[in-house]
């Protein structure tokens, strides 16, 4: 056993874990964070994705006895208070999902996605950087489309030509 603290979405935890579990296990059985999909267990859809230290990370991938005394962001975390933050806000107005069982990861890599790129983003970017997020039903139209608008949103910059 060891013991864990880490600051979750803004607020110190300090729990007692095995030395195996994964962060992912940790947010979802011993936090209630269930935003924080399991899956694949094979870290190849995405769906786990958190943001350790502001940078997206697979928590399936992750031991939580590895990050402590880190900062990790779900996407619990990641509105402020009633106000969707505005990646949340433009998957809800563009309806970038069907199931929303991808979703949080989707988000959450969208974050890192824009904070990477603060140039701007084309859809073919959009598109290369969510290789690592796998979505079922969609064909990553709306997808893309709201990640656009929350980038320029982010950025201060006109959205993509509606089409």
């Amino acid at each position: 056993m060891s013991e864990v603290t880490l600051t979750v979405n803004g607020r110190e935890v300090k729990r007692d874990v095995e030395d195996r579990t994964l962060l992912v296990t940790f947010l979802r059985e011993h936090l209630g964070l269930t935003g924080t999909h399991v899956g694949c267990d094979t870290s190849q859809c995405g769906a786990c994705t958190v943001h350790i230290d502001g940078n997206a990370v697979k928590s399936c991938t992750v031991l939580a006895a590895q990050v402590d005394g880190s900062s990790v962001t779900t996407i619990e975390g990641l509105a402020d208070g009633d106000t969707l933050h505005p990646m949340q806000a433009a998957f809800r107005e563009h309806h970038g999902l069907q199931c929303g069982f991808c979703t949080p990861g989707m988000i959450m890599m969208a974050v890192e996605i824009v904070k990477r790129h603060p140039q701007g983003l084309d859809e073919k970017t959009i598109r290369k950087e969510l290789e690592g997020n796998i979505c079922r039903c969609t064909g990553y139209h709306n997808i893309v489309k709201a990640i656009d608008t929350a980038a320029k949103t982010m950025q201060g910059q006109p959205a993509m030509a509606a089409e």
